[in-house]
């Protein structure tokens, strides 16, 4: 059986540096979010805020990925 633990790390690591890229554009969102409804533009704050829980889901699935991929 070959052996894959080199290819699982990188792709570990590279999944890694998405979800860390993921968390930062969701506290960017997070800014323009609370921007957006101070100033009285709360539609589309709203979209934000659903766009930034689909991220958290997501970036749930890519941790579950790298945790499977770490311990290969």
């Amino acid at each position: 059986m070959p052996d894959y633990s080199e290819a699982n790390i990188v792709t570990a690591d590279a999944l890694t540096l998405l979800l860390h890229n993921q968390h930062a554009i969701c506290a960017a969102i997070e800014e323009v979010t609370k921007s957006l409804s101070e100033n009285g533009v709360e539609g589309v704050a709203a979209n934000a805020i659903a766009a930034m829980a689909t991220l958290d889901t997501n970036a749930q699935g890519i941790i579950d990925a790298i945790m499977r991929l770490r311990q290969l």
